[in-house]
C-alpha cells in the first residue's frame, strides 16, 4: 500500500510539473504573439508616417522623427517646407551640431551657420579686382570676377553706379569682423546680422558686398542700382543671398547688397524657384553633388 501511494504521489508530481511547463510555454507563445503583433503594427505605422514625407527626393529616412515633430509644432507649413527645414537644421539651434562643407572650390559650396570652413581654408584661383570696380585690396575666385566685371559694365551702360566694397574674407579677417560686433552689439545680435568665423560666405570667395558707388552700403535699397540687381544679376551668376522676408530660413537680417556667385545656369534656376540658396541645395544639389 505505501508503495502504490508513493508511485500515485510522482505520478501526480509529474503531471503538475507537465502541467506548469505547458502553460508556461503557452504564456510565452502568447507574449511572442503579442510582441509579434505591436511589432507589426508599429511598423505599419511608421512606413504610414514616412509615406507624406518620402515621396519627395530629399526625403532623408534618418528624419523621420524630426519631421513629425516640427510639423507638430508648425502644421501650417506644407511637407516641402517641413523636410527643407529639418535638413537645413532649422529644428536645432545654430551653430549646434554643425559639420563641415563640402564642395568646396566649386559653385555649389553652402556655407551658413550649420556647414562651415576650415580655418586655414583659402579659395583656388582667388583674383584682385581691378580698382575701377572694387576699392582696392579686394580678391574674388576668378569665374565669379570675370561675371562681375561684365555685371558692373553692363550696368555702367545702363546708367547704373555699382562698386564692391567686400568680397573674399579670410578666416581671421572674420574673426576680427565679428568679435568687434559682439563687443558693440552681444553675441545675440552679432549673430543676425554677421558670421561667426569659418561661417562666413565670404570666406568662400564667390560673395560681393555692393553698393552705388561711394554711396553707404546701407542705403543701397533705396537705390536704382539695387532694382537693376534684382533685375538682372541672375544673367551674370549671381543671387541675392539673403532675401527678404526669408530671415527664417536664412537666419540672417535682409541684405540688399550680398550677392552669391553660383553660376548663370542655376543662379537663372534660383531665380526662378523663388527659393533661397539654401532651399534649393537640400532640395536639389545636395544628393548630386555630396
Amino acid at each position: 500500500m505505501k508503495k502504490i501511494v508513493i508511485i500515485l504521489s510522482s505520478i501526480i508530481v509529474i503531471i503538475f510539473i507537465v502541467l506548469l511547463v505547458f502553460l508556461f510555454n503557452t504564456n510565452s507563445n502568447d507574449k511572442d504573439i503579442e510582441e509579434k503583433k505591436e511589432n507589426i503594427i508599429e511598423e505599419k505605422n511608421t512606413k504610414e508616417k514616412a509615406n507624406e514625407f518620402s515621396k519627395y527626393s530629399y526625403y532623408k529616412e534618418e528624419n523621420l522623427n524630426r519631421y513629425e515633430s516640427y510639423k507638430a509644432n508648425n502644421p501650417e507649413l506644407s511637407i516641402e517646407d517641413i523636410i527643407t527645414r529639418v535638413n537645413l537644421c532649422l529644428d536645432k539651434e545654430v551653430y549646434t551640431d554643425t559639420v563641415p562643407s563640402t564642395n568646396l572650390n566649386t559653385n555649389y559650396l553652402l556655407v551658413n551657420k550649420f556647414n562651415y570652413l576650415d580655418r586655414n581654408y583659402i579659395p583656388n584661383n582667388l583674383e584682385l579686382l581691378d580698382n575701377s570696380y572694387a576699392k582696392s585690396g579686394i580678391y574674388l575666385v576668378k569665374e565669379a570676377k570675370d561675371n562681375l566685371e561684365r555685371l558692373i559694365s553692363d550696368a555702367k551702360n545702363a546708367g547704373m553706379n555699382i562698386r564692391v566694397i567686400s568680397a573674399y574674407r579670410s578666416y581671421s579677417y572674420q574673426e576680427n569682423l565679428y568679435n568687434n560686433y559682439v563687443k558693440n552689439d552681444g553675441v545675440e545680435n552679432a549673430d543676425t546680422y554677421s558670421a561667426r568665423p569659418g561661417y562666413s560666405e565670404h570666406q568662400t570667395g564667390l560673395v560681393v558686398d555692393v553698393t552705388r558707388a561711394f554711396d553707404d552700403f546701407n542705403n543701397f535699397e533705396n537705390t536704382n542700382e539695387y532694382t537693376w540687381m534684382l533685375e538682372n544679376a541672375h544673367n551674370y551668376g549671381f543671387i541675392l543671398r539673403y532675401p527678404k522676408d526669408k530671415e527664417n530660413i536664412t537666419t540672417y537680417s535682409f541684405e540688399a547688397w550680398h550677392y552669391r556667385y553660383v553660376g548663370i545656369e542655376l543662379a537663372k534656376k534660383i531665380k526662378a524657384s523663388n527659393l533661397t540658396f539654401d532651399e534649393y541645395y537640400v532640395r536639389y544639389l545636395e544628393s548630386d553633388n555630396n
